[in-house]
């Protein structure tokens, strides 16, 4: 029996779709143990991470091994003097060493910040700022560790450093110290509402927020692993994402071992489409997930065939209806859409219980409650768009939302009006399916009309010459703002009026009068957060 099905209890109507999913859990529940050491015990040799790098280096590690390696790192930082509650930075990037530390943090009731490498002093600094910091683990490559120093000379003096893998200046090497540290490490007392997790959000349209998730957090992963990504038992789930971002947590580590699957981890640094389908296909990858990104440059460069992989989803950032066609005439997998935030599990998705629908984020989580609503917290009429809201559940707050912010005045703020406020806004069909429109800020009023950015962005994206585009709302005297693209050109297409004339035409002429672009702006890039995610307040700019 899958380790979730004792803290999970599921309602499913008669043709299988999943209606709700309850959580019963101990005070004291701890991935660490209740899952990691479980799992171990009655089945030490259960694969739990495949890892391999661009450098052809390769490794394969049992839940015996991960709880073992996990106890020698819990007792080289205790004896270091970190415990419960300490906060510790954590920037390993896609080393193998990111799953053996953040068990090993859970085990110790620390509080784990997964940070991106591409992070700079000053960023540290700022995160540094928010919390006071025990300890840093971070990977030796690039010059990060120095970055780290220079942040921590100015906000966390008494910082203890720890590198992996090999040595550097200023740095104790957690690696060699876990050689000669005990294999076996006694329960220490935590409890299932004491913060496990600080992530900082990508800051799409201001500073990034401190994001606080607690122990129960983990178990909320299970709807978007089992039937979102579709991981199986024994099966090996690979998930395109950095360990500094939250989507790691969605698809590296808790719902994927809780449902008893293998994680793949490819560590790399310069992104190749096709060299994620070769690692595909030679360790046998059954689930899939990454961001649409990946999927577009696979279908502008050619798809190859993927004969192992069964199930294949998306989150992060809206995916082009076009390129989803697309991966799907060439495999003959769909491609499941799935929406959350830094603050959240999945709130909606493609399930397997229903085909999934080109162009939608599917329906509610059966573990939350989620509405649209107006500006005046009203529910928006069916076809019209609103912000999407997250319920109470039974009056608390549902798990899987995070549990604070670092900011309690932004936390409070998020919760006016008795809902949770995602920022986010979109519309619902006559079926119930929902469709995103960008973030509040983003929406285009023009001529009286609200218009979703990504509306234009999908019929633009189907233009070949198009790698890329952004969308926003300039001022203008006569409809309140006009319609802007800011346009990657694709390999082989030249910036120039004229084929900013065509790309208008060819848009305009599959849109009504109201969402005509108005204005092209041709880009070497569009800017972007360290995240990937589009800055769009800087275009508007």
């Amino acid at each position: 029996m899958s380790v979730y099905k004792r803290y999970c209890v599921e309602k499913f109507d008669g043709s299988g779709k999943l209606l709700s999913m309850d959580f019963t859990y101990p005070e004291n529940f701890n991935f660490g143990y209740d899952v990691v050491d479980a799992t171990a015990e009655e089945e030490p040799n259960k694969r739990a991470l495949v890892w391999c790098n661009a450098a052809g280096d390769e490794r394969t590690f049992s839940f015996g091994e991960i709880s073992r390696l996990s106890n020698r790192t819990a007792n080289v930082l205790r004896s270091a003097g970190i415990g419960r509650g300490d906060y510790v930075m954590v920037a390993l990037k896609r080393h193998y060493e990111y799953w053996i530390v953040s068990v090993a943090l859970h085990k110790l009731g620390a509080v784990m910040i997964p940070m991106t490498h591409m992070l700079t002093a000053h960023d540290i600094e700022y995160r540094m700022s928010c919390r006071s910091i025990s300890a840093i683990i971070c990977t030796p490559d690039d010059d990060l560790h120095d970055r780290m120093l220079e942040a921590a000379a100015n906000k966390a003096p008494d910082c203890r450093f720890w590198t992996v893998q090999r040595s550097v200046p200023g740095f104790r090497n957690l690696t060699e110290e876990m050689e000669s540290a005990p294999d076996t490490f006694e329960r220490i007392e935590t409890l299932a509402s004491d913060p496990m997790l600080l992530y900082f959000t990508s800051g799409t349209t201001g500073y990034p927020k401190g994001v606080i998730h607690d122990f129960t957090y983990p178990l909320a992963h299970v709807v978007a692993a089992k039937y979102w990504q579709q991981a199986e038992e024994n099966g090996l789930h690979f998930t395109v994402a950095e360990t500094g971002w939250a989507k790691a947590s969605w698809g590296k580590i808790y719902g994927q071992w809780l449902v008893g699957s293998a994680v793949m981890v490819y560590d790399f640094d310069n992104f190749e489409p096709k060299q994620l389908v070769s690692v595909i296909n030679k360790y046998g990858v059954t689930s899939f997930c990454a961001p649409a990104t990946v999927y577009r440059y696979l279908a502008r460069k050619g798809i190859p065939a993927m004969p192992n992989l069964k199930h294949a989803a998306t989150a992060g950032e809206q995916l082009n209806p076009s390129i989803s066609r697309t991966f799907t005439e060439s495999t003959g997998l769909p491609l499941a859409e799935g929406y959350g935030q830094t603050e959240t599990t999945i709130l909606l998705g493609n399930f397997c219980w229903e085909e999934p629908v080109v162009g939608s984020l599917g329906k509610p989580s059966p573990i939350y409650d989620i509405e649209i609503r107006d500006a005046d917290g009203t529910l928006t009429p069916e076809g019209e768009v609103g912000e999407i809201v997250i319920l109470p559940k039974d009056g608390k707050r549902p798990t899987g939302l995070c549990c604070g912010y670092l900011d309690e005045e932004t936390y409070a703020a998020a919760w006016e009006g008795g809902v949770y406020h995602t920022g986010d806004s979109a519309l619902k069909d006559k079926d119930g399916r929902f469709f995103f429109y960008g973030r509040i800020d983003d929406i285009i009023k023009s001529g009286g009309f609200r218009i979703g950015p990504n509306e234009v962005e999908n019929v633009l994206m189907a233009h070949p010459g198009v790698m890329e585009c952004a969308v926003v709302g300039v001022p203008d005297p006569l409809r309140g703002q006009a319609i802007k693209a800011f346009v990657v050109p694709s390999p082989g297409y030249t910036a120039s009026t004229v084929f900013a004339r065509e790309l208008r035409e060819y848009a305009n002429s599959r849109m009504a009068e109201y969402k005509w672009i108005r204005f092209v702006e041709f880009m070497d890039e569009i800017p972007k957060t360290i995240s990937g995610k589009m800055r769009k307040t800087e275009l508007r700019k």
